[in-house]
């Protein structure tokens, strides 16, 4: 009984941990491509390591200024798509390989990753604009 129990808590655990980590998918998948690439090209474990913190930042500094300066929505939706998307497919994957062992394959487990995919792209988008907008009314 304790096991279940223990499964049961690292599970929720895993979940609350992967979502705040999906929510942030655009950048960390723009910081493992350029260390990829400072990697690729020769540059040690530290340069590469620099190089993928700096193209994240530079990723969520990119939509933020589209945020705080393009007065037109549809330019504004279309950033936060860009920051969302990798969110969505990310959430989709995490919920599909947490859940798929325990519903059977199909419609249901489909329209359950699918919403937590939603959730968790509506989440960043929430987020990002929440951060642009605390960092622009100043």
């Amino acid at each position: 009984m304790s096991l279940i129990l223990l499964a049961m808590s690292l599970t929720i655990a895993f979940c609350i941990f992967a979502y705040n980590l999906a929510i942030y998918a655009l950048p960390f998948m723009v910081g493992l491509s350029a260390a990829q690439y400072t990697w690729g090209a020769g540059a040690g474990i530290f340069l590469s390591g620099l190089a993928a913190v700096g193209a994240a930042l530079l990723s969520i500094g990119l939509v933020i200024a589209v945020l705080g300066f393009a007065r037109n929505p549809a330019l504004r939706l279309l950033a936060l798509a860009v920051f969302a998307v990798p969110a969505v497919i990310a959430g989709y994957a995490l919920i599909h390989g947490v859940a798929k062992n325990a519903i059977d394959p199909g419609l249901m487990l489909n329209l359950l990753s699918g919403s937590a995919g939603l959730f968790i792209g509506i989440a960043a988008i929430i987020n990002l604009n929440a951060l642009g907008v605390s960092l622009f009314s100043r």
